[in-house]
């Protein structure tokens, strides 16, 4: 009796941690479900559209010398926000900070918002969804982790520097990797510089600007592909002398 008792106290433990655990998963799913649907159900998009920042490029500019420091902690924030929730419109934040800071500042702190809600887009995925991943595709999975594990920074490196895969399907599925999380900010700081820098000078003209299809041109497109490939350099050369050898 005594050691069925035991053994029952020492499974009473793991057991509520367990179910502590998912209370958790799903409390931070419901609070990221709510904030995505309330951000549709407002049409919140609608100010991060082209035509809304250029109808009130006047207004932003203006709000914006009267209050620097605050308007750069909001846009921050609205960066983060938007990225961590991998909501449209980064594209258009990214104008704006060239617009209203300048390509040089724009960039940087487009780079700080964008690179911190990656982040935390990118710990929400492992938290929610990794372990559930790995239970159902583990086997199938096992090389490809293993892989992209040795060679991660290289090949995120090239994925944020290619603009043809979406950032915020980088994010997740990075989540789901074993992607260490240094790696996966440096590579994120990094690689985004390029195409931050690109769109924020681009904010500078924004009254030229049409459609956003007028930025990413085939010659710019081609510079990030190009950028891209030159980050796999290091892993196609360790390939190649491990052949050799």
């Amino acid at each position: 009796m005594i050691r069925e008792r035991t053994a029952m106290t020492d499974g009473m433990p793991a057991a509520k941690s367990a179910e502590g655990f998912n209370q958790g998963k799903f409390a931070v799913a419901g609070l990221i479900a709510c904030a995505i649907g309330a951000f549709f159900f407002f049409d919140l998009g609608r100010f991060l559209s082209l035509d809304a920042l250029k109808e009130n490029r006047d207004h932003l500019l203006a709000f914006t010398e009267a209050n620097y420091a605050v308007a750069v902690v909001l846009f921050i924030l609205t960066y983060i926000v938007v990225t961590g929730l991998s909501l449209p419109g980064a594209v258009i934040l990214t104008l704006a900070g060239g617009f209203l800071f300048g390509s040089l500042l724009g960039a940087l702190f487009v780079n700080l918002g964008a690179t911190t809600g990656a982040t935390l887009a990118f710990l929400a995925a492992r938290y929610l969804l990794r372990d559930w991943v790995e239970q159902k595709f583990g086997a199938w999975l096992g090389p490809l982790q293993q892989g992209f594990a040795k060679n991660s920074f290289s090949y995120l490196m090239t994925l944020r520097l290619i603009p043809l895969f979406p950032f915020f399907v980088i994010n997740l599925v990075s989540g789901l990797t074993r992607m260490n999380l240094g790696s996966y900010i440096a590579a994120t700081a990094l690689g985004i510089i390029p195409g931050s820098f690109v769109y924020a000078y681009a904010g500078r003209q924004l009254g030229t600007i049409n459609t956003l299809k007028e930025i990413a041109s085939p010659n710019v497109i081609g510079a990030f592909v190009l950028l891209g490939l030159l980050a796999l350099t290091p892993i196609i050369y360790k390939r190649f002398t491990e052949k050799s050898a």
